[in-house]
């Protein structure tokens, strides 16, 4: 499956904030946002107004960085989106928080979503006792996801399990920290998806 291979923090400088793809380290000095926030490149800080175009391409593409998805893929959903019924745009994030990549990393089995897309894509997971290897698999309401048993005594499962029992969890989820399992409870509202995304200008762009 084609995946961004490129430096990380690089996403985070050309967007102008955090996108928090590195777990830790984006909450530490060594982050490269807070030494230069500016955008990569020889014009990097060069102070440039955007379109309209503009603001809405960059909108789609922090909405891409942050679940790690490719533009191919992240089309779909959007035509996915306004096939249902509801706002289109809230109907996008909705299907983004429900990846299981994404799922893991809310419920705290891994420090970021790309580490949670790589854990899931080697079968560390079950969803409902069978394990699942897809990290764009669309949870569903009382899907059970946990740790498949065999990786549980893994040196990388330990350490965090060790970190679950102070895990917040968002309240559409619900987190058992003692078998290392997380059940979806409901979907999220809009209210709830604590992204910096105004997914209306994704609309707005697709819509040209």
């Amino acid at each position: 499956m084609a995946r961004y291979t490129g430096p990380v923090c690089r996403q985070c400088r050309r967007e102008g904030l955090k996108l928090y793809l590195k777990g830790d380290k984006c909450y530490s000095d060594k982050c490269p946002f807070s030494r230069r926030g500016y955008a990569p490149g020889q014009h990097g800080q060069a102070r440039k107004k955007l379109s309209e175009y503009g603001l809405q391409l960059r909108e789609k593409q922090k909405a891409r960085r942050i679940y790690g998805i490719l533009e191919g893929q992240f089309r779909t959903y959007f035509e996915k989106a306004d096939r249902q019924k509801g706002i289109t745009g809230e109907n996008l994030l909705v299907m983004l928080e429900r990846r299981l990549d994404n799922v893991v990393y809310r419920l705290g089995l891994a420090a970021n979503r790309t580490q949670a897309r790589q854990l899931v894509r080697h079968g560390h997971f079950t969803v409902n006792g069978r394990r699942v290897d897809i990290p764009s698999f669309q949870v569903k309401v009382g899907d059970v996801i946990q740790v498949h048993e065999s990786s549980k005594e893994s040196p990388l499962f330990k350490e965090i399990a060790e970190g679950l029992a102070h895990k917040t969890v968002p309240a559409w989820l619900e987190l058992s920290a003692n078998d290392m399992s997380g059940k979806v409870v409901r979907y999220p509202t809009r209210e709830e998806i604590d992204v910096p995304i105004q997914e209306h200008l994704i609309v707005e762009l697709y819509s040209r």
